[in-house]
């Protein structure tokens, strides 16, 4: 029962990794995507796809975490997923990735709002409430808090959950997606990390 429970709490733990909480903090967290440069001692630094190299300071104490691929099947009813997602002028969302959440962290960051994966994009996480299957794509009716939403995920959207990594996997050369504060001078502090492990790159 120990194991379970700490198992729930990291599966919980590495969830937080790829989203944005709902709270509000005095300086509002930034996303950073792009590649590692080096980590040395508790700086990160990256390359951000934007162009720039920035430090990050990662804590012993933060959750590193990486995503594994897994199948659009693996999506039922009942799944607590966040996708990115971009809407057409036809009015119709399409998905551009899609997380699938360990049952431990249900809930996290909950909600249907702006994200800047790419231009006009947005985030849902939310509850699966029922899946249509179509002969290239699967449109997910997802209802949270407030409102619902049907997104359509084509085939070859990447489909991932999370997966244990540690500070050993922030190598040069990895890909990597940030949430983390600025600090002094350009700098930042990470408050959650998700590093690209076996060959999957984090999606969000």
């Amino acid at each position: 029962m120990l194991f379970r429970t700490k198992l729930g709490l990291t599966l919980a733990a590495l969830a937080l990794a790829g989203v944005t909480l709902a709270q509000t903090p005095a300086v509002k967290p930034e996303h950073i995507r792009g590649e590692i440069v080096s980590f040395d001692g508790d700086t990160l630094k990256v390359h951000r796809r934007s162009g720039e190299t920035v430090a990050i300071a990662v804590k012993p104490a933060v959750a590193v975490s990486a995503v594994k691929t897994i199948q659009l099947s693996d999506i039922k009813p009942g799944s607590f997923v966040g996708t990115a997602a971009t809407t057409g002028a036809d009015g119709k969302v399409t998905a551009t990735e899609v997380l699938v959440f360990p049952e431990a962290a249900r809930g996290t960051g909950e909600g249907h709002y702006p994200w800047d994966l790419s231009p006009n994009s947005t985030m849902t996480n939310a509850n699966v409430d029922s899946i249509v299957e179509g002969t290239t794509s699967r449109d997910l009716k997802l209802s949270y808090k407030g409102g619902s939403i049907t997104v359509t995920v084509p085939a070859n959207v990447p489909v991932v959950t999370f997966a244990p990594a540690t500070r050993a996997d922030l190598t040069p050369g990895k890909k990597v997606f940030l949430v983390a504060t600025p600090s002094q001078q350009g700098a930042f502090v990470a408050q959650r990390v998700v590093v690209e492990k076996d060959g999957v790159v984090p999606p969000m």
